[in-house]
Formats: C-alpha cells, sequence, structure tokens
C-alpha cells in the first residue's frame, strides 16, 4: 500500500519591519534585488531571470526595473517603508533600478550607497599579449 503524498505549502511569515535596505547587484548579465532588514537579514529578493527574461533580455534597464518593483511589492507586505538603497556592480539597470524603487508608492528613500568594490592595484595583472 503506497503512503499518499499531500501537497503541504510553506507558510510565510509576515514581518512587522519599518526600516529596510535594498541591495541592487547590476552585472552585465542579470540584475538582482534584495530587500534586507537594518542587520541585514534577508527579507526578500527577486532577479530579472527569475521574472522570465531571458539572455539578453536579463541585463536591460526594463527588466532592472520590473525586478525591482516585484521585490518592493513583497517587501510592501512586510511593513517596509523607508529604505536605503546600495548599489553594487556596472550593469546597464543600475540607475533605471535606483529610480524605480524612488517611485513606488509608500516608499521612502533615505540614502543611496555604490558599494562597488574597487582594487587598491591588488592582484598582479596577465602579462602582456604577443600575436
Amino acid at each position: 500500500m503506497a503512503k499518499k503524498q499531500t501537497n503541504l505549502k510553506k507558510r510565510v511569515v509576515r514581518k512587522n519591519i519599518a526600516r529596510g535596505i535594498v541591495c541592487i547587484s547590476a552585472s552585465f548579465n542579470n540584475t538582482n534585488v534584495t530587500v534586507t532588514d537594518e542587520m541585514g537579514n534577508v527579507v526578500c529578493w527577486a532577479t530579472a531571470g527569475g521574472l522570465g527574461f531571458k539572455g539578453s533580455k536579463k541585463s536591460t534597464p526594463y527588466a532592472a526595473q520590473q525586478a525591482v518593483e516585484s521585490a518592493m511589492i513583497k517587501a510592501k507586505e512586510h511593513g517596509i517603508k523607508e529604505v536605503g538603497i546600495k548599489v553594487q556592480g556596472p550593469g546597464s539597470g543600475r540607475e533605471t533600478a535606483i529610480k524605480s524603487v524612488g517611485s513606488v508608492e509608500g516608499i521612502k528613500v533615505l540614502w543611496i550607497k555604490d558599494v562597488t568594490p574597487l582594487p587598491h592595484n591588488g592582484c598582479r595583472p596577465p602579462k602582456r599579449r604577443r600575436v
């Protein structure tokens, strides 16, 4: 006799967080948007690829805008009203993502910070190419 499987849905716990941080990672291939609380614990996230954009369309400013709007809708369900923005990476969706966080209804942007890592002449570059 086989066991009957039941589909149990995991209940989403709604947190009551007033302030958060929106971390936007804009690479050349994709845009990741992560919303955290002030301690850095992840509340929700969205990516351009996760929304159904494929290939080179993932790296467009429009895909970044859609990813931000999706993440902010999820974040508002947890009670987030004020956010700071951390931006990382050289992608084309950077500016559009920042603008679309500010345009979301009921969200106030407190600060914007660029946290892209910059080398202080760290690794030695590869030797010169001879052709």
